[in-house]
């Protein structure tokens, strides 16, 4: 077990290098990178919308059970939904979410590509099939997948002040005033710095997956559930050890 993470670690360090080779044709690496952002970005609008929606709902409906018979003000409910979706909820559970539904598809894009011996055939012509493929990729996902956490924080938060007022569990104003105490804009980094990680982890990691597949339908499939897992994994491993830097 250990010496198969070895190689794939190593592995993946040798294939990040082809990766950042100088392109062949900048407009070819523009053009697909385009393709990719309208994949992973607009493509993902309404699953983000969905999953952002509900969090601020239920955390706002939570947080109101819990701390309706305490002495602590209602306004906190408003400051810590604030805190929680900001620091932690938006960008990780959002881009666990990607990963699963970007994760897939990137590496079942590369890894059909490399089974239909595509990926061979433009290196017969030259191209470097490992940062055409895998680059455009990446820059869309870092470019993206901060915007949708951005998306995923501000409805998250609307959301909650939307059924906490409409259910009566507190007023508008205590909402409001749980809503800029204590505001730190040191958090709104956190969440663009954790985004940045995220996005980078759940394409290169699924494009590995996509690239290295071995023939047969069984290992794309195979190659698809990896990318989603590793992806995942790394994402959590990532979220503390960005949380214990950057808060601790």
């Amino acid at each position: 077990m250990i010496r198969k993470m070895i190689f794939h670690f190593g592995r993946y360090m040798i294939w990040l290098r082809s990766i950042l080779s100088k392109p062949e044709k900048f407009f070819m690496y523009y053009k697909e990178t385009m393709r990719q952002m309208d994949d992973i970005g607009i493509g993902s609008l309404k699953i983000v919308l969905i999953i952002s929606i509900f969090i601020g709902a239920v955390v706002a409906v939570q947080l109101s059970y819990q701390l309706g018979e305490t002495l602590v003000p209602k306004w906190y409910v408003g400051y810590i939904l604030r805190d929680m979706v900001i620091i932690d909820m938006a960008p990780t559970i959002t881009c666990l979410v990607l990963a699963g539904k970007v994760g897939s598809n990137i590496a079942a894009e590369i890894g059909g590509m490399r089974q239909k011996e595509h990926i061979d055939a433009m290196e017969v012509m030259g191209v470097n099939t490992t940062s055409y493929l895998v680059l455009p990729k990446i820059i869309a996902g870092l470019f993206t997948t901060p915007l949708l956490v951005i998306l995923a924080a501000g409805l998250g938060i609307g959301s909650g002040y939307l059924i906490a007022i409409i259910g009566g569990y507190f007023t508008a104003a205590e909402f409001l005033q749980g809503l800029t105490t204590y505001y730190d804009a040191y958090n709104v980094f956190i969440m663009i710095i954790k985004s940045l990680v995220y996005g980078y982890i759940f394409t290169s990691v699924s494009a590995y997956h996509g690239y290295f597949v071995k023939p047969g339908s069984i290992a794309l499939g195979r190659a698809g559930t990896d990318a989603v897992v590793y992806s995942n994994i790394l994402i959590l491993v990532s979220d503390y050890i960005i949380a214990t830097v950057m808060t601790g």
